[in-house]
């Protein structure tokens, strides 16, 4: 081959996929919005090779779960209902941010939800699975997930660190004061928390009050030796953005002396990429573990006709994390569409 061929052979390869000798692997490409008209996604890539999804539904009634053999392929995927809302009483209004995990050998969905009557009287449900496949077997509603007070409680996530299970939500303080918080406590198996549970946040800064004191959305990844759990804050529309509090992964968790927090957003609207509103992340990687992804809503447009949570457009979107030399993460600005 003429040596002027392989500058442009290179490309090629870089196009297809494939890797030069000597050169660095290349990031995932994402062709965001990844799902449209989804909220609050979150995605597990599990050992089967497939990328689960689920997410909120702008109709605010059901629980779909869809899978993927890449994050690009989600939004083409079959949404499959799982479970509907009651048609009266608990479970029966404002089905929120359900997430799907693997637990001891079952598949549990974590979700919110109103009462059909009382419809901001919004709990923490659990559904059960004992099928290999999500998409098959039958889901069991377990109930209300008790945290110790009864109050606006939404947003579970669980995760595992050190042998311990935990969980992590949202919730109206005990004393009934202004605004949600982020709260932490141990887990006993999948369906029940370990009292007592401890205050990680609160929206105590200007940029966690815009439109609401809001603390909201935990999601959790372990890497580089600390334990990072990132959040929502502020209304919902483009004041939305992500924050951040960071423990050693050997402290203890239950202690809120173990956590700092950034005193800034590390992830909020930009003009120039015109992405208003990223929040209520989830964490996943690429096929091969060695890029940590950002899953994430957000809209593409500023302002919004009427209340916030009736616009359906908060769509799906993923970005790869970069690391900083201490360690801590960068997520940079939400990418264009």
């Amino acid at each position: 081959m003429h040596i002027a061929y392989l500058p442009a052979l290179g490309m090629l390869l870089a196009l297809a996929g494939c890797q030069v000798a000597g050169t660095p692997p290349t990031e995932p490409r994402f062709a965001n919005p990844l799902v449209q008209q989804r909220a609050d996604p979150h995605v597990t890539l599990q050992p089967d090779g497939w990328y689960y999804f689920t997410a909120t539904v702008p109709e605010y009634d059901r629980i779909e779960v869809r899978r993927a053999r890449s994050l690009n392929d989600l939004g083409k995927a079959e949404a499959n209902v799982v479970w509907r809302k009651h048609a009266s009483g608990e479970m029966g209004a404002h089905i929120w941010a359900p997430e799907l995990h693997r637990i001891d050998g079952k598949w549990y969905l974590y979700f919110s939800a109103g009462r059909a009557d009382k419809v901001w009287e919004i709990r923490l449900y659990v559904l059960e699975n004992s099928a290999d496949n999500p998409l098959e077997g039958e889901w069991i509603e377990r109930g209300q997930l008790r945290t110790g007070w009864e109050s606006f409680a939404l947003d579970a996530t669980t995760f595992a660190h050190r042998g311990q299970r935990y969980l992590a939500w949202t919730q109206g303080a005990p004393d009934g004061s202004k605004g949600t918080n982020i709260y932490l406590a141990r887990m006993d198996g999948a369906l029940a928390i370990r009292q007592p549970a401890v205050l990680l946040t609160r929206p105590d800064l200007p940029w966690e009050q815009i439109g609401h004191h809001v603390n909201e959305a935990p999601a959790v990844l372990v890497k580089h030796g600390r334990v990072l759990l990132t959040y929502s804050a502020s209304a919902t529309d483009a004041n939305y953005a992500l924050g951040l509090v960071s423990a050693r992964d050997d402290a203890n968790l239950l202690d809120p002396a173990s956590w700092t927090k950034s005193p800034v957003p590390v992830l909020r609207s930009s003009e120039e990429n015109g992405q208003y509103g990223p929040g209520h992340n989830s964490f996943t990687t690429s096929l091969d573990g060695k890029t940590d992804i950002l899953v994430y809503h957000a809209r593409n447009f500023r302002e919004i006709v009427g209340e916030p949570l009736r616009d359906p457009n908060r769509h799906t979107r993923a970005q790869p994390i970069t690391w900083r030399a201490d360690g801590m993460p960068d997520f940079g600005a939400p990418v264009a569409d």
